[in-house]
This record gives structure tokens, C-alpha cells and sequence, in this order.
């Protein structure tokens, strides 16, 4: 099976290039500095959440195609925040996710809670962008980077007052893991062949840092899994796709929600 990452990582590289060429980054960093948009504490949010669950917005993906094409930005993050979701997730990759920068600009502007730039980050221009739009933390993802673009890109977001929500696959990237990261992810979703193993999460829960705020991502569909992850050490669960393919991805997560609350996936931290 083709490495689906590798090819993405291409043409967001492309992509970005045409981006610079027609808003330069001396321009995004002038608009930067005026900033004023306010961030919200990803970690934070997590650490006071009986759930952890940071909801997320997708149209489609590269394996199961469109999942909710014509699925409004506002409409479902306002419905995932209604329900009680700890923070937010947004996809902005148009080319294989169907998303928009400005998705995540609509919904960071009328959000209370955190809202992240889920993105295939290579470049500060992107960090850049996702101030701009309102985010309040970013996705990066080790695969996708060296050690030391993941460590440069870090310090970058923390300088801009954005938190980063670090994302391993395996074992062999706990290196990418800064001093300045305090929350990781482990995805259970292999990103060349798409297999899903929430086995992976339990197995490297040892290997993070103990004072970091955990994140389990992908593969996640019903409350008990969040109980045993929550056993494992784990605050946050990255969940999209489970209520996006619902007719109301709000009314989806808030009677996930009601599960966990409801003793069929119990609460204890």
C-alpha cells in the first residue's frame, strides 16, 4: 500500500510555497504582531475534563473518503461544544481532509474552549496562519518531521502563545519529545497503511513522560475504550470520525458522553 504521509507531506510543501508567494511571511508575521485573539489552555482543559474529549471536525479522509461533505464548521463544533466537549479539533487540509483554514477561523471566532489546527505542520508559516485564525493550539506530527524541525516548530508555536499537542506513532519517536512538550499524542491509526491498533496507546503509555497530559487518537468509537485508556494514564481522546458520519455529530457525542457518565465507561482518573 502506498505511504499515504509521504505523498501528503509533497504537496504540502507545494502547497505552502504558492501560499508564500501569495501572502509573503514577513506579511503574516506583521499581522501576528497585532494580534490580539485570545488562546485558550488545551492542557488545561484536559486536566479539568471528567471526559478529555477533543471533538473533531472532518469532511473526509484519504481511506474512507467523504464522510460528511457538505457538514458545516460552526454548526458542528457548536453542537460538539454544546454537548460538552473539552476542546475542538479542526482540519484544514483541503486536498485529502476537505477542510479550509477558514473552517478553522469560523469556528475559533464563535468557540469558548480550545480549538486546534489539526494540519500536516512543516513550515512556522503554518503557525503563523493558525494564529491568524484563532487556534489555540497545533498538531505536529513526528512522522512528519525531524527531531529537530519537531523541536524548532515547538518553541515556535510556544512563542506565539500556542500550545502543541505532539503526535507519535511509535516507540522509535519518543526523540522527537521536547522538553517544552507537555502534551502527546500516540495516534492508533498507522498513517502509510491505515490499520488501527488501540493496543498502541496502552504500550506507550511507559514510555511518555510522566508529567505530560496524555492523548489517545484515532480508532476510538465507544466509551469503555476511553475507561481502559483512562486507566492507562491517558486525559485526552481525539475522536472525529465516530461523529462525523452521524446525522448530528453534536447529539453523536453528547450520547457518547452520556455513556461514559452512565457507568459504561467510568470516570476514574
Amino acid at each position: 500500500m502506498r505511504d499515504i504521509l509521504n505523498e501528503i507531506i509533497a504537496h504540502k510543501r507545494y502547497e505552502i510555497e504558492r501560499q508564500k508567494r501569495s501572502i509573503s511571511y514577513t506579511s503574516l508575521e506583521r499581522q501576528v504582531a497585532d494580534c490580539s485573539l485570545p488562546v485558550y489552555s488545551l492542557k488545561e482543559a484536559l486536566l479539568r475534563s471528567d471526559t478529555g474529549i477533543i471533538a473533531e471536525f472532518k469532511r473526509r479522509s484519504p481511506s474512507k473518503g467523504w464522510i460528511n461533505q457538505h457538514a458545516d464548521a460552526v454548526e458542528v463544533t457548536g453542537g460538539y461544544e454544546k454537548a460538552g466537549a473539552a476542546a475542538l479539533s479542526v482540519l484544514t487540509d483541503l486536498a485529502y481532509f476537505g477542510g479550509r483554514l477558514d473552517d478553522l477561523q469560523q469556528v475559533a471566532a464563535q468557540a469558548s474552549i480550545p480549538v486546534m489546527r489539526k494540519e500536516f505542520i512543516v513550515d512556522e508559516y503554518q503557525i503563523l496562519q493558525a494564529r491568524l485564525a484563532g487556534a489555540s493550539a497545533i498538531l505536529l506530527i513526528a512522522a512528519a518531521l525531524t527531531v529537530e524541525e519537531s523541536f524548532r516548530l515547538t518553541r515556535f508555536a510556544k512563542q506565539l502563545g500556542l500550545e502543541v499537542l505532539l503526535e507519535l506513532h511509535d516507540e522509535r519517536e519518543t526523540g522527537h519529545i521536547a522538553p517544552e512538550n507537555d502534551i502527546i499524542g500516540v495516534n492508533n491509526r498507522n498513517l502509510g497503511s491505515f490499520v488501527t491498533d488501540l493496543e498502541k496507546s496502552s504500550k506507550m503509555a511507559r514510555l511518555l513522560p510522566k508529567d505530560a497530559v496524555r492523548v489517545s487518537e484515532s480508532g476510538i468509537s465507544n466509551p469503555e475504550t476511553v475507561t481502559a485508556l483512562r486507566k492507562a494514564g491517558y486525559l485526552g481522546f481525539l475522536i472525529g470520525e465516530n461523529f462525523m458520519k452521524q446525522a448530528n455529530p453534536g447529539a453523536g457525542l453528547a450520547k457518547f458522553i452520556e455513556g461514559i457518565k452512565s457507568g459504561k465507561g467510568g470516570m476514574g482518573r
